[in-house]
């Protein structure tokens, strides 16, 4: 039998490491003070956001919620790689990067809340809303994507999953298309090593996510999910790369998920406490702030400014979301048929 032809295995990208310090001053993008502080400021505001929104969950404020603690590098650093023209196909962890393309977050607390009039997507933005089924959303993205092709547009489609979201045939059906056609999509896969309660190990055989590109004949790249400078770089080049008609990128950011599943998990259960203080260590957040000190681009009176600011932002949402009128039980019958079938009418009348 021939010897198997086997791929290298994939080194992790990075560029800032957790002490703060450039260690791949080839690779660094070429970054405005303005637009590191940008990058920062995002970060806090999606964690403030966060911290607010699991409050209001424990006091009955609002549903079950999906925290994003210790993501924000993976999501704001991808998120401002792309043009406004391009799509965005979400799952249920993607506050940041809502929050980032300049949704109002009141609009986010009040979907999470159950009224989905929150999800209203702006005027002006592409994007999906949220999709609570893992992996469901990928065979969307690439149906944008393929579109986007057929009709000579530029726009590429950037569709974020869980790893919990390879093991689901929605994934391999979608990686297959998307191989087969060449689509504009970008697949960023938040490896954030727990799927509810099952570990990476048990997900896959595979050392990484990011080489199951290979079987459908495009590239796949592992980054520090981490570090907001390689997810951008790796992001922004694998948006010029689709958009330039060659083919889709498949991105695993190897990050963790500080807190629970959702609300409704408790990780006590499962997780080593000891494994969650090692991951703490490599916080996103604080791993930018003393590349910024560093560099003389960070004060304590700049950091008191920027979370007290985020914090205003996040109560005023917090105010104009209880602010909104409630829907009316009424309204679960409506908006979905253009007239309903007689069971549900039926189902209707009795509810009057």
């Amino acid at each position: 039998m021939p010897k198997r032809e086997v791929k290298p295995k994939l080194e992790m990208f990075q560029i800032l490491n957790e002490d703060g310090k450039i260690v791949n001053t080839r690779e660094m993008p070429q970054l405005k003070n303005e637009d590191i502080k940008r990058m920062y400021e995002l970060m806090v505001l999606s964690r403030v956001f966060d911290d607010v929104a699991l409050k209001l969950q424990r006091e009955g404020r609002i549903l079950t919620y999906a925290s994003l603690l210790g993501q924000e590098a993976s999501q704001i650093g991808s998120v401002l790689a792309l043009q406004k023209d391009d799509w965005i196909v979400p799952s249920f962890r993607e506050n940041g990067v809502f929050i980032t393309l300049g949704f109002p977050m009141e609009g986010l607390y009040q979907y999470w809340a159950g009224d989905e009039r929150g999800m209203k997507i702006l005027e002006g933005r592409n994007a999906l809303p949220v999709a609570i089924p893992v992996g469901t959303q990928v065979p969307h993205a690439v149906g944008i994507a393929w579109a986007m092709k057929l009709q000579g547009r530029k726009n590429v489609v950037v569709t974020y999953f869980g790893d919990g979201a390879t093991s689901k045939g929605d994934f391999h059906e979608g990686m297959n298309f998307a191989g087969v056609f060449k689509v504009p999509c970008v697949f960023i896969c938040q490896n954030n090593q727990w799927a509810i309660s099952v570990p990476r190990s048990r997900q896959t055989a595979s050392e990484t996510l990011a080489q199951k590109a290979f079987a459908y004949g495009f590239d796949g790249i592992l980054v520090d999910g981490n570090d907001v400078f390689a997810v951008f770089k790796v992001t922004k080049d694998a948006v010029e790369k689709a958009r330039a008609g060659k083919g889709p990128t498949f991105i695993e950011c190897y990050t963790y998920r500080m807190e629970n599943h959702t609300t409704a998990d408790d990780w006590k259960r499962y997780r080593d406490p000891r494994e969650v203080e090692e991951w703490k260590k490599k916080d996103p957040i604080d791993r930018l702030k003393k590349y910024m000190e560093g560099e003389g681009i960070w004060s304590e009176d700049y950091e008191k400014e920027v979370w007290d600011s985020a914090k205003a932002k996040v109560n005023e949402a917090v105010k104009k979301f209880e602010s909104v009128p409630p829907l009316m039980p009424l309204d679960m019958f409506e908006y979905v048929y253009a007239e309903l079938p007689p069971e549900l009418e039926e189902q209707r009348k009795d509810f009057e």
